[in-house]
């Protein structure tokens, strides 16, 4: 018997609708990213983009465990001398939560060609 692989011709992409009311960020983040990659599907080939759709709405309404939303920063460098920038997750949940999704779920994709496609496909909302 031989190892069936998919073809991108032959991907069937579905809609997913996650609502992170109440939920932990990561645990959100998690569910999205195994999505995005395709990996729940019988078929999931690693080679091929075989991910679906995934729409997160409330993000505003996910929730930081323990501390983290005090001592949690989001780190981003300008390559230019003093382009250093540092968001306290606190406040970047107030401002821009789908901000932090998408800065979630974009570290758990890979960083090729492949995980650039899948998060093409990723929806982030704050509020329904």
């Amino acid at each position: 018997m031989s190892t069936t692989l998919v073809k991108p011709a032959e991907v069937e992409r579905k809609w997913y609708l996650l609502d992170a009311t109440g939920k932990s960020l990561g645990h959100v983040a998690a569910e999205a990213a195994v999505l995005l990659r395709g990996k729940q599907k019988v078929n999931y080939t690693p080679n091929v983009d075989c991910g679906d759709y995934v729409v997160v709405v409330n993000c505003d309404k996910a929730v930081l465990t323990g501390k983290k939303a005090e001592q949690k920063f989001h780190i981003t460098h300008s390559k230019y001398i003093g382009g250093l920038k540092k968001v306290q997750y606190s406040k970047l949940m107030a401002e821009n939560s789908d901000l932090a999704m998408t800065y979630a779920i974009k570290g758990m994709i890979p960083s090729n060609t492949i995980g650039a496609k899948a998060l093409t496909r990723l929806h982030c909302y704050q509020g329904a």
